[in-house]
């Protein structure tokens, strides 16, 4: 699975753009397929941007230099709409006659398409193929009379799961979309300035103190006298991505009060009181599993043991042109320790299935190294569903949940049993002090309850829903 992105502004610190370099690189994790910052310097608006990691694209110290002033925005990009190109890496920066903006974002639009299509045969020229752009356009054809108001139109134009963030010469900007399926927070700076960005743990990477998180349908302006707040659509409802919690975020962070660690240890509690099995030991899948495992292992009394360990010089997720090659991949990776697993009845503990390739191989891993039996035990439910908020999964061609039971995933995973944890221990587990449906989450992947209408996706995922029969309440296999 292949995260969003991730968005790092401040305002009114003259170490800027180096903080913001400094804030990219915590949410690295969000985002390897290019980088971008933009500074707001004595020249005006400055942008350095390309393809690579953050280390991949700053590699002279001249580039950050030239970025230096008082206010930045930057981020780290994997794109889920729009292909792989220069063109899409972001912050875009727009030129006008008038002003120049800079425009970040992290989500995915789902009535894109309709709007560019709208856009073009208006005479809109778009510079990019990415979904981003449309909110631009959206902009500046605004007949309102300032840009704070233009803004709050074109934001209630757009549909899905969006943060997006704005720098000009004179303040910057940033809303959330009115569920919170991607989220923002704010922070203060000890020698002044104000912080947003995708993450709490980036806060602590500049030395911010958290203020609080971005809300739903929440629009921001900083800038010379402060922040300003004000909601530009009062038709809101908490729905955080429950990918957040089991995958995605930094274990370091916290989401609308709840810290990712443990949150992600009590999906491992709730899923050994679920799923109990017999077994000597418990392992993790590093790194995003090792928290599930360890709550795991502590609810059940099977004692936690290190099973596999992860190279940390693998930066990235390789795409490979041949089966064999993305096996040689998960091995480059990942490395099963004989002297741990052989003879060993394992609980092995991931977060998720997504196409089940990387988990037939680890079960491999631990196969060959000597276990005795190997027991696949997930912290979330199975991912049956598409994402059209931000993730990338926008098929269920590619769900491996979506295309066979559970019982078909456990002979194909060649596993003693496999089980899952269910949508309620998954909302209960993770705890969000809200009375909002499913606990303040979206748990669409799982159930297919959508929050929202799919617009431009809707006539494609009911054709594919069509073809299948799922029963969203099985949850194991033994």
């Amino acid at each position: 699975m292949n995260e969003e992105c991730g968005v790092f502004g401040i305002w009114g610190n003259a170490s800027a753009a180096e903080l913001t370099h400094l804030g990219l690189h915590t949410l690295q994790h969000r985002g390897q397929e290019g980088a971008g910052i933009v500074g707001l310097t004595e020249h005006g608006l400055v942008r350095h941007h390309g393809l690579g990691l953050l280390s991949e694209v700053f590699t002279k110290p001249v580039q950050l230099a030239a970025l230096h002033g008082d206010a930045a925005l930057g981020h780290v990009r994997y794109s889920t709409a729009g292909g792989r190109v220069l063109e899409n890496i972001q912050p875009l920066l727009f030129r006008f006659s008038d002003e120049a903006i800079a425009l970040a974002h992290n989500g995915n639009l789902t009535n894109a398409i309709s709007l560019r299509r709208q856009l073009e045969d208006d005479g809109a020229i778009f510079q990019s193929t990415s979904d981003t752009e449309v909110l631009m356009h959206l902009i500046r054809r605004s007949k309102q009379p300032t840009f704070t108001l233009q803004l709050r139109a074109a934001l209630n134009m757009v549909h899905g799961g969006f943060a997006f963030m704005l720098l000009t010469e004179h303040a910057l900007y940033a809303a959330t979309d009115p569920h919170g399926f991607r989220p923002l927070v704010i922070g203060t700076l000890p020698d002044g300035g104000t912080v947003i960005c995708s993450e709490t743990a980036a806060l602590t990477a500049v030395g911010a103190t958290f203020v609080r998180d971005v809300q739903p349908g929440e629009m921001l302006t900083v800038d010379a006298t402060g922040l300003h707040t004000e909601q530009y659509t009062t038709q809101t409802q908490l729905a955080v991505c429950s990918m957040e919690f089991i995958y995605f975020a930094r274990p370091d962070s916290n989401i609308f009060g709840v810290n990712v660690h443990q949150a992600r240890v009590r999906l491992g509690e709730q899923l050994a009181r679920e799923q109990p099995v017999a077994a000597d030991i418990v392992c993790g899948v590093p790194n995003s599993s090792l928290s599930a495992a360890i709550g795991y292992a502590r609810e059940s009394g099977i004692p936690y043991e290190m099973g596999l360990v992860k190279s940390q010089y693998v930066a990235r997720t390789f795409i490979q042109p041949t089966q064999e090659l993305r096996e040689r991949s998960v091995r480059m990776k990942l490395s099963a320790i004989s002297d741990v697993v052989a003879g060993k009845r394992v609980v092995l503990v991931d977060d998720s299935i997504v196409r089940g390739t990387t988990s037939l191989q680890i079960v491999k891993l631990l196969r060959n190294a000597g276990a005795k039996e190997v027991h696949l035990r997930i912290s979330s439910p199975p991912l049956r569903f598409p994402c059209f908020y931000g993730i990338d999964i926008q098929s269920m061609n590619e769900l491996m949940a979506a295309n066979h039971t559970v019982a078909e995933m456990r002979r194909l995973l060649d596993v003693d049993s496999l089980a899952f944890l269910s949508t309620q221990g998954l909302e209960d587990s993770v705890g969000l002090a809200t009375d909002a449906p499913h606990g303040g989450l979206c748990t669409a992947y799982f159930t297919g309850d959508y929050p929202t209408d799919l617009d431009d996706y809707a006539a494609g995922f009911a054709s594919e829903l069509a073809q299948r029969q799922i029963d969203i309440n099985e949850v194991s296999a033994p």
